[in-house]
């Protein structure tokens, strides 16, 4: 599980960014936890805040780098 404030890479995009939040899905009739994400980096995004929301399982570690 992932604190409020860790940094993360989302294994799909390529997102880069850091936690600020936490929210749901409902996926095949069951509830999946998700995490809201500011982006730092997004590779087809113009230079912008940018929140992203998608299921933990896609989220790996970041580095703040």
């Amino acid at each position: 599980m992932f604190n409020i404030g860790d940094y993360v890479l989302n294994q799909k995009t390529g997102h880069l960014g850091k936690v600020i939040g936490y929210g749901h899905q409902i996926m095949n009739n069951v509830y999946m936890t998700t995490l809201k994400v500011l982006v730092a980096s997004a590779t087809n995004s113009p230079k912008k805040e940018l929140v992203v929301e998608d299921v933990i399982s896609e989220w790996k570690q970041g580095s703040a780098a």
